[in-house]
This record gives C-alpha cells, sequence and structure tokens, in this order.
C-alpha cells in the first residue's frame, strides 16, 4: 500500500468528496437560485484550479500503483479544465434559472464530469483512461437530458448516448487487442514492448485502428463527427459548452497518453490515420458551416474544423521514427492550439447564454442582428472571438494556427507543406462563415431595441474571457512555454 502515494491525487480526492457534499447540501437549499450550491461548486474548482496550477513545477510522480501519473501535462490540462467548468457555470446560472435547470444535478453532474476529465489526462493505464472516459462521458449524457420535457434535448441526449457508447466499445475493443498484443495495460510497459519488437504487429495495427476510432469521436474529428451538430444544437446551451469545453482538452490528453507515450513505436501507423482525419475534419467543418443558419450548429462545424487543426499538430510529431525537439513542438503547438480554443469557445457560447432569455433561446444568427446597436461592448467581444476562431491576428487564434503550421512546415517533409497550403486554403473558406456574424452584428437593423441584461458576474468575466483573448495573442510565449514544459516531462517520463 506504501506505493499508494495519496498525496499527489489530493485535488482529485477533494473533487469527488465536495460533488458528493455539493449534492447533499443541495437536498437542503430552498433557494430557487441555488446559491448555496452554486458558490459552494465554485469555490470547489477554484481552490482544485489552484491546487493543480501550484503544483505544475513538481515532478512526475506514479501515484494509485502506477495507474495514475501525476505530471506537468495533468496539472495544466486539469486546472484549465477547471477553469472552463467554473466560466461555463457562471454563464450558465442565470440562462438555467430562467428554463428551470438551476437544479443540484447541474452542478453536481459538472463537478463529476470534471473528475473524470482529471482522471483521464492523469491516466498511466488502459483501466484508468477507461474509467475517467465512462465517468465524463455519462454525467454529459445525463446533462444533455436535463430537459425531460424538452423533445429537442431529449433526442440530441439518446443519438450523445448511443453513438458514445459505440465509440467507447471502439476503443475498449482496441485496447483489449492492445492488451492482448503486448501482455501489459500499463502505457510505459506497453510503450517498452512495442519497443523492442518482440510482438505481433498485425494485431497492433488492427487494435490502433479501433483506438484512433474511439479517439476520433472524442476530438469530435471527421468522420466520427456524426454526434457533434446534433447534440450541440439540442443540448441546452449550458450543456453545450460543458461538452465543447474541459472534455476536448481530456480528448487530446489520452491521445498523448496512448498514441505517443505508449504507442510512439507505431507513429507510422497512427500518424497516416490521424492525417486522413484531419483533412476530412478541415474540409466537412469548413464547407457544411457555410450553409448553417443555427448559430450553435455553426459553432459545432467550427468546432470539427478547429480539432482539424489540433489533430495536424498531434499528427506532424514524429518525423522519420524520431519524436526529438520538434516532436515537443508539434505537441505542445497542439496543447496551446486545443487550450486556446477552449477558452474562444466559453465566449461565443457564453455570449448566447447571456443573450437569451425567459421563452427566448438566441440560437440563430439573425438573432444577433444590430446587436452593435443594443450593447457595443457585447458586439466587439463576440467580433474578437469570431476573429480569433478566423485565425485574423492579433488574437490568440492567429498564434495557435501559426504554431501548428509552423510545426508542420520545419518538418521538411513535401506532404506536410502541401498539408499546410490545405490547412490554410480551407481556413479561408471558414473566415466566410466567421465574418458573416460580424456583418450581422455590426450592419444589419436589429429586430428588438431593448437593452441586454446580465448579472454583473457574468459581465464582468464575459470582458475578462475577451480581453484574454486578445493578450494571449498578443503575448503568447508565456501559456506556449507552458504547453511545451508539460509536453516534455511527459514524454520524459
Amino acid at each position: 500500500m506504501n506505493d499508494m502515494n495519496w498525496v499527489a491525487v489530493y485535488p482529485e480526492i477533494l473533487l469527488l468528496v465536495m460533488a458528493c457534499v455539493v449534492a447533499m447540501v443541495d437536498l437542503f437549499v430552498t433557494d430557487p437560485r441555488r446559491t448555496p450550491t452554486y458558490w459552494l461548486t465554485q469555490w470547489t474548482l477554484v481552490v482544485v484550479a489552484g491546487m493543480h496550477f501550484t503544483a505544475m513545477g513538481n515532478v512526475s510522480i506514479d501515484a494509485m500503483q502506477g495507474m495514475l501519473v501525476v505530471d506537468p501535462m495533468s496539472h495544466l490540462l486539469s486546472g484549465v479544465s477547471c477553469i472552463a467548468v467554473m466560466v461555463t457555470l457562471v454563464y450558465a446560472r442565470p440562462y438555467a434559472e430562467t428554463r428551470e435547470l438551476l437544479k443540484g444535478e447541474l452542478f453536481t453532474l459538472s463537478l463529476f464530469s470534471l473528475l473524470g476529465v482529471t482522471v483521464m489526462v492523469a491516466a498511466n493505464n488502459f483501466l484508468m483512461i477507461y474509467l475517467g472516459l465512462e465517468l465524463m462521458s455519462l454525467s454529459l449524457y445525463a446533462l444533455t437530458a436535463l430537459r425531460r420535457d424538452h423533445t429537442v434535448s431529449t433526442e440530441a441526449a439518446m443519438k450523445y448516448f448511443v453513438l458514445g457508447a459505440l465509440a467507447s466499445g471502439f476503443l475498449l475493443y482496441g485496447l483489449s487487442m492492445m492488451y492482448g498484443a503486448t501482455g501489459s495495460l500499463s502505457i510505459p510497459r506497453v510503450f517498452e514492448v512495442i519497443s523492442k519488437g518482440e510482438v505481433n504487429k498485425g494485431v497492433m495495427v488492427l487494435g490502433l485502428v479501433f483506438i484512433v476510432a474511439g479517439l476520433g469521436f472524442k476530438l469530435g474529428a471527421a468522420p466520427f463527427h456524426m454526434w457533434v451538430p446534433d447534440v450541440y444544437q439540442g443540448a441546452p446551451t449550458a450543456v453545450t459548452l460543458l461538452i465543447g469545453g474541459a472534455p476536448k482538452l481530456a480528448a487530446l490528453g489520452i491521445t498523448l497518453r496512448l498514441l505517443v507515450e505508449g504507442m510512439l513505436g507505431l507513429a507510422n501507423d497512427w500518424q497516416q490515420m490521424l492525417l486522413v482525419m484531419a483533412v476530412a475534419s478541415l474540409v466537412v467543418g469548413n464547407l457544411a458551416a457555410i450553409a448553417q443558419t443555427n448559430l450553435k450548429r455553426m459553432l459545432a462545424y467550427s468546432t470539427i474544423s478547429q480539432m482539424g487543426f489540433v489533430v495536424l499538430g498531434l499528427a506532424s510529431g514524429v518525423v522519420n521514427g524520431q519524436a526529438d525537439n520538434h516532436a515537443l513542438n508539434a505537441y505542445s503547438s497542439a496543447m496551446f492550439y486545443a487550450i486556446t480554443y477552449v477558452l474562444t469557445t466559453l465566449g461565443s457560447f457564453g455570449l448566447l447564454m447571456l443573450l437569451a432569455r425567459q421563452g427566448f433561446e438566441s440560437e440563430q444568427i439573425s438573432d444577433l442582428a444590430g446587436l452593435f446597436k443594443r450593447s457595443p461592448w457585447y458586439a466587439l467581444v463576440m467580433a474578437i472571438y469570431m476573429f480569433s476562431l478566423t485565425g485574423i491576428p492579433p488574437m490568440v487564434g492567429f498564434y495557435g494556427k501559426l504554431a501548428v503550421l509552423q510545426a508542420m512546415v520545419t518538418t521538411g517533409v513535401p506532404l506536410y507543406l502541401w498539408l499546410a497550403v490545405i490547412a490554410v486554403l480551407l481556413s479561408l473558406v471558414g473566415a466566410f462563415y466567421y465574418l458573416r456574424v460580424v456583418k450581422v452584428m455590426f450592419f444589419d437593423e436589429p429586430a428588438d431595441h431593448s437593452p441586454l441584461t446580465a448579472p454583473a458576474d457574468a459581465r464582468v468575466v464575459m470582458s475578462l474571457n475577451g480581453i484574454l483573448v486578445l493578450v494571449f495573442g498578443l503575448l503568447p510565449g508565456g501559456l506556449l512555454a507552458l504547453c511545451a514544459h508539460a509536453v516534455t516531462r511527459a514524454l520524459a517520463h
């Protein structure tokens, strides 16, 4: 029992205990605004995020008998995920209150899904990856169906559940084949066995196909993207943001753990699959988004295309079988892109929640018409998010795209050069549907001239969110250095 190392997993233990405490406390709360439950949840997230960020500089520690590895990468992704859930709940509170969604389940399930995320990004064993994945996924399925009397939400939850179960099955089948080939569930041990080259390559590659398919679903990358538009559109906007935030970081975390830390010896095989997924995501996401009139659905296709860039970064790390400094650059660029994408997503869906009101969902692009005349500040902040997603300097989205493209171009491999050109051209296509939103906000006549009202905390967080998108674009060095440090320590483990 000495190698359990409970101290290393204190943040996860605290999160688990507080999720149970929040559920119990909420039973006695009579306030319709759920003030005690809300603040208890928020303080829990602040403390857990603080614990992760203060431990960033520590060395990598094995915990739970080697089933978890607590390193800078797990701390960074877990800390950012805590902030993502915290910000989501600030935006979600006024939205949920007018839709009878402000219940204890919203807070408890949010904490449990976050616990699943933190377990996934620290997993050092196939079983822990699957355990974290199911904890996160089941919480999100339940949250999607939280509006039980709402047909569209229930339908979205059913689609999400069925397709999610299929993807989990793919991943589990792939992991079981990898276990059969290598004889171990431990990621470092799998790496050693593959490196020695003493195992049946055919069985491993077949298992790898299923693993990549499962990861592709969780990332929301084409051709495993079928659930994304329907779930993003059908789920309550608060839940859409919970699905589009922290889980994307969790998917990136397990992709790095499984493919890079565990199966680097099979890089030639999984890189080809990732490249196909990346190009498919860029094509499907950008072309399908043009035809959308529903803003949530448009942002869903936008997510697919943005994940294409993350997957490009993941696919361009290993060159000629070598994982050197170039690999660190590529993987840290992908992580930087994912974190900054989540930051932008928080703001764009958050604004949709602030614009929604009793009996009215602000979902159509036309609902933003004349926003500049009603609220110049909100319109300006939303424009910053759209410019960032487009990749226009000096927003952070531009630097994210530049970092990934730079990682591809410096490989010197002709295929990556061509893919970089294709990615840039498809980003230009994407500019059309992002800038259309800006045009509608600034130049169309508003259908409703009433001023916008939002709670003070939501307004402050929205403003900070927009400013950070700008600041990280102007000064990306700090966050990029954190990502590089996290990836370096993870690969050195």
